[in-house]
């Protein structure tokens, strides 16, 4: 591919004179979104493939074709990144069944020149659990983590003004051990120090904006936290 050749044209060299080829499954997309695949008969069922635009479809060892379409319907219908439309598909294949053997891991890689966090790598998004007995829904638990730390990618208009929530914030950095103070409901300095102090902890300071306002992102995520320490406590 990087001599120029297409998809199809890459997927043809690989199989002409591959002898295991009824054995392989491969996919391709190429940067021009032409899509090319190949499942061979000896791959165990269920396995098979859908190309579509600007994506391959694909598996095997699973429960039926259900799983790659289900997951090529994500691919389409889900809006945002490349890397929101990967975890989409990679979800609805799960709940369509998946891996007649089960689960066990899942992984997401994602490049973009100089797509890393200050732009010094070209890992837009790299991420993978090796063992886990929900290895999909881990993957998206990781990846808000890593959306909120290293993306920057927040819709303009999803701002939280701390004035008007500043009690739900003061509850919050309370339960997590940052806020010592009452609850007073007044976004004042000791209040707004001690979020400044979790942002920072939590590798947020990339967030902080200087307009006095916070990313809903952020909020949301300060308050789910709370309410998962609150909930393993009681």
């Amino acid at each position: 591919m990087s001599r120029g050749m297409s998809a199809k044209q890459v997927l043809e060299k690989l199989l002409s004179d591959d002898g295991m080829r009824e054995h392989r499954q491969v996919g391709i997309v190429d940067s021009d979104g032409e899509a090319a695949a190949w499942t061979g008969k000896e791959c165990f069922e269920w396995a098979g493939h859908i190309i579509g635009e600007n994506f391959v479809a694909m598996g095997n060892i699973l429960v039926g074709k259900e799983v790659v379409e289900s997951m090529a319907k994500a691919f389409e219908t889900t809006k945002g990144e490349l890397v929101d439309k990967l975890l989409a598909e990679l979800e609805a294949g799960d709940i369509a069944g998946g891996d007649r053997r089960g689960k066990q891991s899942a992984a997401i890689l994602v490049v973009r020149e100089e797509g890393g966090y200050g732009g010094y790598t070209d890992r837009y998004v790299d991420l993978r659990v090796d063992d886990h007995v929900e290895p999909v829904k881990e993957l998206k638990r990781i990846f808000r983590i890593w959306d909120l730390t290293l993306l920057t990618r927040e819709d303009p208009n999803d701002i939280v003004n701390p004035v008007n929530v500043a009690d739900k914030i003061q509850e919050a950095l309370k339960i997590l051990g940052f806020y010592e103070g009452e609850i007073t409901g007044k976004f004042d300095e000791d209040t707004k120090k001690a979020l400044e102090k979790w942002m920072m902890i939590n590798n947020f300071e990339n967030k902080i904006r200087k307009d006095g306002y916070i990313w809903g992102t952020i909020y949301r995520f300060l308050i789910d936290m709370a309410r998962e320490k609150k909930s393993g406590l009681s």
